[in-house]
């Protein structure tokens, strides 16, 4: 039975480890959208403004945009236009002004003039050029037409339109590298990003390629190759990922493999160490049944030899009696009796077959007691570690440090400034930035080394009402008790139940004793 169980084990947990085919969440998508603007050439008639025409971009920086250099080309050439940055998300248009431009490969860099505080979108750094799924993200004027909208209104946020298609191979154009897609852009759609389906950026929608009747649509893309140089060569440092594409559901997956694999070992150790032990019970059981026996039989042997000594004498002792030998007749009486006790003794005193699993047990627990050390020293945790990024249990849509230096107090205190709270036996740290959409929560466990960071992608809304909550409370310093450090981890489950049910982003890092790294930032 114990060895049925392993093998479904084994089978079990080979069988999710294989590769998923679960999807990326739409969350993901979703987060790269909030970093899409709207792109407005704007013209002015007195006091008024007016939309002369309008593209997408997207965000490579908090104020900085990339978009296509035809989107932009009309300001350009005329000083009288302006160029009017839209976000998605709640917040007022700015301006921008052109920074770089590339009429070879059709890009174009913009810089706000105010404020917008953008979410930079990421760049897939070795990105699937020859198929997969896609999504094309921007404002395609035949949607806004179909609304109903009119130009005064593409002067408010709106969120994106989302398109989903597939690539279709890279097909170089004369001048620049694209990608070939059937993910559907229309006229308005320039500019905007194609994203994988971890909502990292693949290419900016360009152009389209003119069909008829039942012919199929395809869309060209500028593709990485092209966007990294330009980017580079305007100093821009892009958020780049070349990590493969990977969804929570492909890792818990894995997680319930790597589980289900250390219960197997571990019930493969369990079940060797009972057989070890079964074996050695037996080796011993034959061993001390054959003592035993020997014993016995030495035992009965002296009894019957003292009994058979004791008859005798007891004889003589009569004997002695008759012949009137009164000194020799006790001497003889007292030795029958002697050898009679003897013998007595040596029967009462010989050992019973339930001896035998006696002495197996104490043998078995004198051995374990040898071999026994005293209880495993778990290595402590506290001072400074590295921690390394595991690639092969992490979920990463943004551009994370590989490795970090974390260093750890046993009262909960992380880097030496930042007080993790204490909730139902786990270490953790909610992070809400006011100057970032994302609610960081990074945990760690003492005992595994293991420190684990959890980033939610959150829209303005939900971050103001996170921002709200955690106004609600002062975290503590380093340094707390138990006590404090629990009231902390409690006070953190208000902003946690605000949050969706899964993370964008699961960044699980390997920690091991060090002593000097770059520090976390906490």
């Amino acid at each position: 039975m114990n060895r049925f169980f392993l093998l479904f084990a084994a089978l079990l947990a080979a069988l999710l480890a294989l590769p998923g085919t679960a999807l990326a969440d739409q969350a993901d998508i979703d987060a790269a959208a909030r970093g899409v603007v709207r792109i407005v050439v704007i013209g002015r008639d007195g006091e008024e403004i007016f939309a002369v025409s309008h593209g997408s971009g997207f965000a490579v920086g908090s104020e900085t945009i990339l978009t296509n250099a035809h989107v932009v080309r009309e300001a350009i050439d005329d000083s009288r236009l302006s160029i009017g940055i839209v976000p998605s998300d709640a917040g007022s248009a700015v301006y921008a002004r052109v920074v770089a431009v590339s009429e070879r490969n059709d890009l174009a860099l913009l810089a706000t003039t105010s404020p917008l505080r953008l979410a930079p979108l990421t760049i897939a750094g070795n990105p699937d050029s020859v198929s997969g799924t896609v999504t094309s993200i921007g404002y395609p004027m035949n949607v806004d037409m179909a609304q109903g909208l009119d130009m005064a209104d593409i002067f408010q946020a709106q969120p994106p339109v989302t398109s989903q298609g597939f690539l279709s191979g890279r097909r170089p154009s004369r001048e620049f590298d694209t990608l070939l897609h059937t993910a559907p852009i229309a006229r308005g759609n320039s500019g905007g990003p194609l994203v994988d389906q971890c909502g990292r950026v693949l290419g900016v929608n360009s152009f389209g390629a003119e069909s008829a009747g039942t012919d199929a649509e395809f869309f060209f893309a500028v593709s990485t190759r092209e966007i990294l140089p330009f980017l580079r060569a305007n100093g821009v440092s892009a958020r780049i990922n070349s990590l493969p594409c990977r969804s929570l559901d492909d890792l818990e997956a894995q997680e319930r493999a790597r589980e289900m694999q250390r219960q197997a070992d571990a019930a493969a150790e369990a079940a060797e160490t009972e057989a070890a032990l079964a074996r050695r019970s037996e080796e011993l059981r034959r061993q001390f049944t054959f003592a035993v026996m020997d014993e016995r039989a030495n035992a009965m042997g002296l009894a019957f030899l003292m009994l058979a000594l004791g008859a005798g004498l007891g004889g003589l002792a009569v004997t002695f009696h008759r012949q009137g030998h009164r000194r020799e007749r006790a001497f003889a009486g007292a030795a029958a009796l002697a050898a009679l006790g003897i013998a007595l003794a040596a029967w009462v005193t010989r050992p019973g077959f339930g001896e035998i699993e006696t002495r197996v047990e104490d043998s078995l627990h004198d051995e374990q007691q040898g071999n026994d050390t005293g209880p495993i020293a778990m290595p402590s945790s506290a001072g400074t570690m590295i921690c390394v990024l595991d690639t092969q249990r992490s979920r990463v849509v943004s551009a994370p440090a590989e490795e970090l230096s974390f260093e750890w107090a046993d009262q909960g205190c992380a880097n030496g400034r930042t007080q993790y709270g204490l909730y139902s036996g786990d270490w953790s740290r909610v992070l809400v930035p006011s100057e970032e959409d994302a609610v960081s929560v990074n945990s760690f466990d003492p005992q595994a080394r293991e420190y684990v960071v959890e980033r939610y992608l959150l829209d303005r809304e939900a971050m103001t009402k996170a921002r709200a909550t955690r106004g609600q409370y002062e975290a503590p310093q380093c340094g707390i008790d138990e006590e404090g450090a629990r009231e902390l981890g409690s006070r953190q489950q208000m902003i946690l139940s605000q949050l969706p049910g899964r993370p964008n982003e699961r960044l699980v890092y390997t920690c091991s004793t060090a002593t000097d790294g770059p520090e976390t930032k906490d």
